[in-house]
């Protein structure tokens, strides 16, 4: 016989926990077997994918069901060595399975298992630990785990001073907390910060020895695992960020065990979308070894380096370092690799962002990167085009670069994507074609692909950023085209909307518009129609609206200077008083700004109305400075503008001599 002490120890905290917990939940408990599988929380919306239809078990029970419930009464029994017994053997079936879940679940062994964490028997504890980290990769498991008030229990024992509790507590929450409301649970319940300080490596501690200690590497990896599935919530990211955790990752990392790695990285990736996390991780030296993990050849790991890069090289200093650390070939070679799609999405996004500096796309054109990624234009999930088209986009920032993807067909492929629907997708797409339309022979196919037309066809889109990336594209396609005239007059109805979207309320639309109105507007008959369809009174409106911002002022003089050579067009300009704010663009530090106002102020001044309203505004004073600039189109502007001001002073001075 056994002795009743521990017995009775073990009945009594058992029960009077069950007890405590019944009050809470009892009401809502189900016997049904309907009832008990539906349940579910509608408060993890984003997680309700468990959905099933169980009128299919209802009619046949199989005997699993029934001896998995008589073994959950001996849970219940209050006996140590019962109930461990019945521990093991529940190990023995097949817990994935639905119908076993579903036994377990209607005879209220979640409740008896997680009772069993608040024991005093390390062992039913283990057992029951072990059982309960199996089936909460379940979410149906997990949420009515998280119900139960399983989340405190499992962070108490990570206090634990055996370290087979903490390892099996640890990924217990790391599964439950896939789960939002469990996230917000084990942050109000203190369990971030134990989470961080099982990370914590003692500074005595030999290195080496820690490598060949299999429970310590185990508690790490568990540790960091449950921080993966933690720092998906952004308040959890700030509170871990408090804790230290990037000290103890960077650490961690150091240590190049690819078990603890797996979990250590993803976290990083996680955390990496927070900028001062970047900062923390660019900081901590972590960069090297994000680099140096993408020769791993261990897929889920360098599927984690790639996202974290794609995360932190939105930062320049970021994108230097994978250059020095020699991750810019690592990312080249792993494109090859399309069977492992997550791996390739991670992959694509890195270089995505790394091309972002101009010295990498001069190594990824050493390297005929671009021949790479052509192919994936077609064929791939949409997230793996997005990355790929807007490193294409960022690679053709050189010729070369350029011609590769041409002579790769990429700008058919590229044609043919916008047609698609997902504005993403189209703006980097419009990106790409833009930076190659930069080429004559580049153009042409474009145009002759039909790709002008279906970025005309984007103008129409609701999102603003799609619209202004299709008008910046259209830019080039014109200026870089010898039949740009009529190709634009073959765009029923193309002059009409380019006009209407002059009326956007959107900067980027606006600048991007006004830049297409520059680059129609150099051919005669299209500049005819632009009138006709009210360019002028819409361009003095706008003149005066955006009197402060530079990144719009330039591009509205531009297509005002282009516009004034048709018809009345620069005495109309004139009477709707463009005069006296494109005299105060001059006054700009943005070069652009003030070349594009001296442009216009030129073409405004073959107007003698025009030049008595600049002269008024003391517009030569800063027109003479700008005849010494460097720039001879600036000059010439400049000057002739001075030259018709003085004229037409000389013609009154004359004028006003022959009255006398």
């Amino acid at each position: 016989m056994h002795s009743t002490g521990p017995t009775t120890k073990l009945s009594t905290n058992y029960r009077s926990h069950k007890d405590h917990k019944r009050q809470s939940m009892s009401r809502n408990k189900k016997s049904k077997l309907d009832e008990s599988y539906s349940d579910s929380s509608s408060e993890d919306l984003d997680d309700d994918d468990d959905t099933r239809d169980r009128r299919k078990i209802n009619a046949d029970l199989p005997s699993e069901y029934w001896q998995i419930q008589k073994l959950i009464k001996y849970l219940k029994g209050g006996n140590p060595t019962a109930t461990l017994i019945a521990l093991c053997s529940l190990r023995d079936f097949d817990l994935s399975q639905d119908i076993c879940q579903i036994a377990i679940r209607d005879v209220d062994g979640l409740e008896a298992l997680v009772n069993l964490l608040d024991t005093s028997e390390v062992k039913c504890q283990i057992a029951s630990l072990k059982i309960l980290k199996y089936i909460s990769q379940s979410k149906n498991i997990s949420r009515s785990l998280t119900d139960l008030g399983a989340i405190q229990s499992l962070i108490g024992l990570l206090s634990s001073n055996v370290p087979d509790l903490q390892c099996l507590s640890a990924e217990t929450i790391a599964n439950i907390a896939k789960l939002t409301r469990a996230r917000k649970l084990v942050r109000k319940d203190g369990g971030i910060a134990k989470f961080v300080s099982l990370l914590q490596i003692p500074g005595h501690v030999n290195i080496e020895a820690l490598k060949e200690d299999k429970q310590a590497v185990e508690l790490l990896r568990c540790a960091a695992l449950g921080l993966c599935s933690l720092s998906k919530s952004s308040k959890n990211k700030r509170k871990m960020k408090n804790s230290g955790l990037i000290m103890y990752l960077s650490k961690l990392i150091t240590l190049e065990v690819e078990a603890i790695l797996v979990p250590v990285v993803a976290t990083l990736s996680e955390c990496s979308v927070d900028p001062e996390y970047r900062a923390a991780i660019c900081e901590g030296g972590i960069i090297q070894y994000l680099s140096k993990f993408l020769e791993s050849e261990n897929q889920e790991l360098v599927s984690h380096c790639a996202n974290a890069i794609f995360h932190c090289a939105e930062d320049s200093l970021t994108r230097s370092l994978i250059r020095q650390h020699n991750g810019l070939e690592p990312l080249s070679r792993l494109v090859r690799n399309t069977e492992n799609v997550t791996m390739l999405e991670g992959v694509t996004g890195a270089i995505w962002k790394v091309a972002i500096d101009h010295e990498n796309c001069e190594i990824f054109k050493v390297l005929r990167l671009c021949e790479q990624l052509v192919p994936l234009l077609h064929n791939q999930p949409e997230e793996v085009m997005i990355n790929v088209a807007g490193s294409i986009a960022e690679c053709a920032k050189i010729p070369e670069n350029i011609e590769q993807i041409r002579k790769s067909n990429g700008l058919i492929h590229l044609v043919n994507l916008l047609s698609g629907t997902n504005p993403t997708l189209l703006i980097n797409v419009a990106h790409a074609l833009g930076k190659c339309a930069t080429e004559p022979d580049s153009a042409s196919i474009i145009d002759k692909y039909d790709g002008v037309r279906l970025l005309w066809s984007l103008l129409k889109s609701p999102n603003p950023n799609v619209q202004s990336s299709a008008a910046w594209a259209i830019c080039p396609c014109i200026d870089n085209n010898k039949d740009a005239g009529e190709m634009v007059r073959s765009l029923v109805g193309g002059l009409e909307l380019i006009v209407s979207l002059l009326k956007s309320e959107n900067r980027e639309v606006l600048a991007s518009i006004c830049s297409a109105v520059a680059n129609i507007a150099k051919d005669e008959q299209n500049l005819a129609v632009l009138t006709d369809h009210g360019v002028v009174p819409i361009l003095s409106k706008l003149v005066v609206d955006h009197s402060t911002d530079d990144y719009v002022r330039g591009h509205i003089a531009d297509a005002i200077g282009r516009c004034c050579v048709w018809g009345n067009n620069r005495k109309e300009f004139g009477a709707r008083k463009v005069v006296k704010p494109l005299v105060k663009y001059l006054k700009s530090k943005e070069p652009f700004v003030y070349k594009a106002a001296a442009m216009a102020l030129f073409h405004l001044s073959l107007e003698p109305d025009n030049c008595i309203v600049m002269h008024e505004n003391h517009a030569k004073q800063w027109l003479v400075n700008m005849v010494g600039d460097d720039d001879w189109v600036l000059q010439e502007a400049a000057a002739g503008c001075i030259a018709n001001i003085r004229h037409l002073a000389l013609a009154n001075d004359m004028a006003q001599s022959s009255k006398r």
